[in-house]
């Protein structure tokens, strides 16, 4: 498959760059110094395992989709405010087959990119990876929870994405095709969401926000919270869904920290609205009270405002 990776960030710089590394024909959407540094040394992401290197005589990378051309699939990796932005701009990377698959964190990429791509082109996707940018051209990529979920919208089985699911595999990427995404989204907001509301209000990282009673508590009773608002919109999680992020949380590496946490800290954009602000704006549609989501955004608020030029 020829694979676009829109947004080489920690998830799309990550997956792409091993992809990439299997074999797979691959081309990166960056942009700035990040683009200048791919171009000029490669896309370099290291792993507490090993370095993986795409050298810049094979790397293929540029910010026009233009000069990149039609793909088979399209991993989309901006941030959330970004996806409708950045789906008016793929026209050039469409073919007759091409999909989209979203990797943003929250439960409204997805409807986002079928508003204008329509739902024919758009793929419901997620995944794990503690990845970030830690200069211009590399990533680092934290711990072993590295991996994709994608499935189509009207939960039917697909040869599309099977064919994603076995191009992945071959990377040696966990990739799932679960039978509904749309409860894996949720599933995978219950706990993000919770654990970057919390950490960026503590500015701790996980292994101190779970062993501390008064913040495990609260971690816990964010994730009861989504688990509320999910089922009042007619996604149903399992009965130990709460439990489960619980222990996934639990196994982390105790210095790991969310994308959430880490743009707050260091004053930038954050994806605030599409996590906990989305919990509030939901769970009031549904008539579902979130307490705790409503003191993490509205605590969070005045910085993302500031680091926004708004305030």
């Amino acid at each position: 498959m020829r694979i676009g990776i829109y947004g080489t960030g920690g998830a799309g710089g990550h997956f792409g760059a091993r992809l990439a590394k299997a074999g797979e024909d691959v081309v990166f959407i960056a942009r700035g110094e990040h683009l200048e540094a791919i171009r000029r040394e490669g896309l370099v992401v290291e792993t507490d395992a090993e370095e993986i290197r795409i050298p810049p005589a094979t790397v293929k990378a540029t910010d026009d989709p233009v000069e990149a051309g039609p793909v088979d699939v399209i991993l989309l990796g901006v941030k959330t405010w970004q996806v409708e932005e950045s789906a008016r701009r793929l026209g050039p990377m469409l073919g007759p087959d091409t999909f989209v698959v979203p990797l943003q964190n929250g439960v409204d990429a997805a409807r986002q990119l079928v508003g204008v791509l329509g739902p024919g082109r758009v793929v419901g996707g997620l995944c794990a990876t503690f990845s970030w940018i830690v200069a211009p051209g590399r990533i680092r990529s934290l711990g072993q929870v590295h991996s994709i979920r994608f499935g189509e919208l009207d939960r039917r089985p697909s040869a599309r994405t099977e064919k994603l699911r076995e191009t992945f595999e071959r990377a040696g990427i966990r990739a799932t095709v679960p039978p509904d995404i749309q409860v894996s989204l949720w599933e995978k907001l219950l706990f993000v969401v919770s654990f970057g509301g919390v950490g960026a209000v503590t500015r701790v990282p996980i292994g101190v926000i779970r062993a501390v009673p008064e913040t495990r508590r609260m971690l816990r009773v964010a994730m009861e919270e989504i688990r509320s608002v999910s089922r009042a919109r007619g996604v149903v999680l399992s009965e130990d869904a709460v439990d489960r992020g619980m222990a996934f949380l639990d196994g982390l590496d105790p210095t790991g920290t969310t994308s959430l946490q880490r743009d707050i800290t260091e004053g930038r954009p954050s994806e605030l609205e599409a996590w906990n602000g989305a919990v509030v704006r939901l769970g009031k549609e549904a008539g579902v009270p979130t307490p705790t989501h409503e003191f993490l955004y509205a605590s969070l608020l005045p910085l993302e405002r500031r680091a926004r030029g708004l305030a």
